[in-house]
């Protein structure tokens, strides 16, 4: 029987009673490590985050805990090769799907100490400048963001457990706030190991980092008023947490990142084989195969000029047609497989949902397998599907509705430029949406019509064609969320992502009581 990972809760490491929840390998098909929270005092180690790790997180400055950051950073750096072989084992992933993640995520930990270093030796933030209440300026009100007094809970989701840890946790820890983090269980031997080498470092105060890997059940029940949960996952479990007692009775504050239908759009006016058509082409099929399409910025509709659908279909299927599919340990393969078995079908009936629509432009099952068996591996093909005429796009309904969580997207045609953006609405909130074209005006135009619907808007022209930074790529200088179906949640965005650690009060002194602060 494999090895059982202890969960780090109450200022120790603790092993669940149960007998535990095995992980795999989802090429080879073998058992890796075993995950339980049952039996675990949940009300104690919530209590001894909130006192302990958060007394003692406080009681640091901005700039303090910056290093702590800066810290942590290097810690994970030191152990990026443990990392990347787990990664490779339980995601499937190969060595530049891992990057993503993990490298990603101690990035995004060095730009936040980096951001907390410009706070200096504070312990609150003010908002805005003093306003006055009256004709003098003797007594006037100034508002100020303070650290919550409480615990951030994380329900994290499987396709990244390292980024989607650090992406939370820096913000929160920077803020003054400690962390108590859920990683999905499918992934979660990434995220306990990490939080093992910060604990071992001895970092962090007592209490500031704790891991629960297993089941979910009992988290939400230990939430107070002042606590905060961020959740990424499926709008399902986003309405079950909105719903919870701890949010409905006691507005625990909660931010969600749920579904989202991410679209691609040529503008009007390019031709077939142009900078901006190629640029799309070419992004359009990385963000079909990155991480195997596990990811929730990946490109799932596409939407082109009706003339230029089937030159569009050709571009991106040649490209696609290039992707090695199997064993990521294969330096030949380019794309490794799905997070499981379970996520394999899950890909597989959303295909069959979308077929009944969409024609196959690519068919991933086209690919045969390096050196993984095609019975054991949960690898799959990229998939490119197409709609066929503008008048079908309007129909088709599933197209806009339905993701699938997988390397699989739908070119869709458009009539003018107002269908384009119809259609792309039709999403209903997005993270993001990515537009290519070469008029500069047009672009701009184009991007204000989409930015309330999306959380990021990602412009890509000719110009910047090897500077930008991807449109699934989540820069912690920007904000990560977006509105309607995608959770209408905000993360990242560099110093804003403190707000949500934060409360914002005035105080209505005297003008020497507010120089005094």
């Amino acid at each position: 029987m494999s090895e059982l990972l202890s969960n780090f809760i109450g200022g120790r490491w603790v092993a669940g009673s149960g007998a535990g929840t095995p992980l795999f390998d989802p090429v080879l098909g073998t058992e890796l490590v075993r995950v339980d929270a049952t039996g675990l005092d949940l009300a104690s180690a919530f209590g001894f985050a909130r006192e302990q790790g958060g007394a003692a997180l406080r009681a640091l400055s901005y700039r303090e805990r910056a290093g702590l950051l800066a810290a942590i950073g290097k810690v994970l750096q030191a152990n990026r090769d443990e990392y990347y072989a787990i990664a490779t084992a339980n995601s499937g992933t190969v060595k530049n799907d891992s990057a993503v993640d993990i490298d990603g995520g101690i990035y995004t930990l060095s730009t936040y100490a980096k951001l907390g270093e410009s706070l200096g030796e504070r312990r609150f933030m003010p908002d805005g400048e003093p306003a006055r209440l009256g004709k003098e300026p003797l007594f006037q009100s100034q508002h100020v963001l303070t650290p919550t007094r409480g615990v951030a809970l994380f329900i994290n989701a499987f396709n990244f457990p390292s980024w989607g840890l650090w992406e939370k946790a820096a913000p929160a820890l920077l803020s003054g706030v400690p962390v108590i983090v859920k990683p999905a269980t499918a992934t979660a031997w990434l995220t306990q190991r990490m939080v093992k080498d910060v604990v071992d470092a001895g970092v962090l105060p007592a209490g500031a980092l704790s891991v629960v890997c297993g089941s979910s059940a009992g988290l939400l029940d230990q939430l107070q008023p002042f606590d905060v949960i961020s959740f990424t996952g499926s709008a399902e479990t986003a309405a079950l947490i909105r719903s919870h007692r701890a949010v409905v009775q006691g507005s625990t504050r909660v931010n969600i990142e749920a579904d989202s239908l991410n679209s691609a759009l040529l503008l009007p006016g390019e031709a077939a084989g142009s900078e901006a058509f190629e640029l799309l082409a070419k992004e359009v099929a990385r963000e079909m195969t990155v991480k195997s399409g596990q990811k929730c910025t990946a490109i799932r509709r596409v939407f082109v000029p009706e003339a230029l659908y089937g030159a569009a279909a050709e571009a991106i299927s040649a490209r696609l047609a290039k992707t090695t599919v199997g064993n990521p340990r294969n330096e030949a393969v380019r794309m490794g497989s799905l997070v499981n078995r379970a996520q394999l079908n899950s890909v597989r009936e959303g295909l069959a949902l979308l077929k009944q629509q969409a024609t196959v432009l690519h068919d991933g099952a086209g690919h045969a397998l390096v050196d993984a068996d095609p019975a054991v591996a949960c690898c799959v093909g990229p998939t490119l599907l197409g709609v066929g005429t503008a008048a079908q796009s309007d129909a088709a309904d599933r197209v806009h509705d339905t993701e699938v969580f997988g390397p699989v997207a739908t070119l869709v045609p458009y009539r003018d430029a107002a269908h384009a953006l119809a259609l792309v609405r039709r999403g209903q909130g997005s993270l993001v949406a990515s537009l290519y074209g070469s008029d500069p005006k047009a672009l701009a135009a184009a991007a204000l019509e989409l930015a309330d619907s999306h959380g990021r808007v990602h412009v890509i022209s000719p110009d910047v064609a090897a500077q930008h930074t991807g449109h699934g790529n989540v820069m912690p200088q920007s904000l990560h969320g977006g509105p309607g179906r995608a959770g209408g949640g905000e993360e990242l965005g560099g110093l804003r992502a403190l707000n949500f650690y934060h409360r914002r009060s005035a105080l209505q002194a005297s003008t020497e009581v507010l120089a005094a602060l």
